[in-house]
């Protein structure tokens, strides 16, 4: 197995990993520990602005809200290879956490956490399959329709 796979089958996916965003607070955006890495609750910002804002039902369609989880997901990748030096070192994505900023009456997060899982899955294969929770929230940092947050386990 070569040792570049993954940041090759990014490239042939025509996928551009963002900048890393900066952290909004006091916390580390990767936290690494032994054969594991947790990724920290990231937001789908692109040149440092949100792409969509709001409740998503109401302000942010579902569309919308799966290609903002998408985004997030990535602004996770791009971290976690900033971190580690190259996602190669990733042995497999272990579980993802999405929040979903919606009404009481919104059922469909696991729709829009399909976002990032789907991303996951295609930069990974098998290795991306993974847990999850996909949870609704009364509103998240910054007017964020989404955020996302993983953990990986490292070769």
């Amino acid at each position: 197995m070569p040792s570049d796979e993954i940041e090759e089958r990014i490239r042939e996916l025509g996928i551009v990993l963002p900048s890393p965003p900066a952290p909004k607070g006091a916390y580390l955006p990767v936290n690494v520990h032994g054969k594991y890495a947790w990724v920290s609750g990231m937001l789908p910002l692109r040149d440092g602005k949100l792409v969509a804002e709001g409740l998503v039902d109401s302000d942010v369609s579902v569309v919308a809200a799966r290609d903002a989880a998408r985004d997030s997901a990535l602004n996770g990748l791009s971290a976690l290879r900033n971190t580690l030096g190259g996602l190669d070192k990733v042995d497999k994505v272990l579980r993802v956490g999405v929040f979903v900023a919606s009404s009481v009456n919104f059922i469909s997060q696991t729709e829009v956490g399909n976002g990032a899982s789907n991303l996951f899955i295609e930069v990974f294969g098998d290795r991306g399959k993974h847990a999850r929770a996909a949870i609704g929230a009364a509103r998240l940092p910054f007017n964020s329709p989404v955020e996302v947050e993983f953990q990986v386990a490292l070769k």
